[in-house]
């Protein structure tokens, strides 16, 4: 059974790299497309989901910003699974504060730019070791910076209220872009932070194989 992965903004193929799927599933990773003008997140969606081939059953993850996507390509493209990983299911659980910062306007007064150097600064205090934070360094400097205020904007937007169904959602403790205490995980991994699909991707691994093991015997 196919795996197709959807990474978070900003990131690539290269955030699953420590990502290991048990016996009979295989990973496919999406590709970013290039936004049309004022696109909506769910018409984005829309158009990243042809990528996949629903003919034959298939798992859907999405990492933070690519969960929202995963969220929104499992109403009508039905996984036999949909994960989250620090993400949320429904646009109702995003912080207060972005919509308010959203409301005069924030985002686009601060150039993008100055969200990039920003990430670059965190990235050098996180527990990742030195390879994935160079890793990390190099995935931000090469996304498109209007991808990123698109992007941005297109989260703000965001209104999905419908739940998924079929799906698990694992969230660290102290995720603090997206934190906990808005959403409700299915699994929550404790002392982890959003980027946990590097550092705890023991804990999310040993979930998945849990998971998929049912999907096996359906299949």
């Amino acid at each position: 059974m196919k795996v197709y992965f959807i990474p978070g903004l900003g990131a690539d193929r290269r955030v699953f790299k420590h990502i290991r799927l048990p016996n009979g599933f295989d990973p496919v990773y999406l590709e970013w497309l290039v936004p049309e003008k004022k696109e909506s997140l769910k018409h984005y969606a829309s158009r990243l989901s042809e990528s996949i081939d629903d003919r034959e059953d298939f798992v859907l993850c999405g990492l933070s910003f690519g969960g929202m996507l995963a969220s929104e390509i499992s109403m009508y493209k039905k996984p036999a699974l949909l994960v989250l990983i620090s993400s949320i299911p429904v646009s109702s659980q995003l912080p207060g504060y972005y919509r308010k910062a959203a409301a005069i306007g924030l985002h686009k007064i601060i150039p993008v730019s100055f969200f990039k150097s920003a990430a670059l600064i965190k990235r050098i205090f996180t527990t990742e070791t030195e390879a994935e934070k160079k890793m990390l360094r190099e995935m931000i400097r090469e996304v498109d910076p209007a991808f990123i205020d698109w992007a941005l904007q297109a989260i703000l937007d965001w209104k999905k209220e419908e739940w998924p169904t079929h799906y698990i959602h694992i969230h660290g403790a102290s995720d603090e872009l997206l934190p906990v205490r808005y959403t409700k995980p299915t699994h929550i991994l404790q002392k982890a932070g959003h980027l946990a699909v590097l550092n705890q991707a023991a804990g999310i691994n040993a979930i998945l194989s849990a998971q998929f093991q049912g999907l096996v015997v359906n299949t």
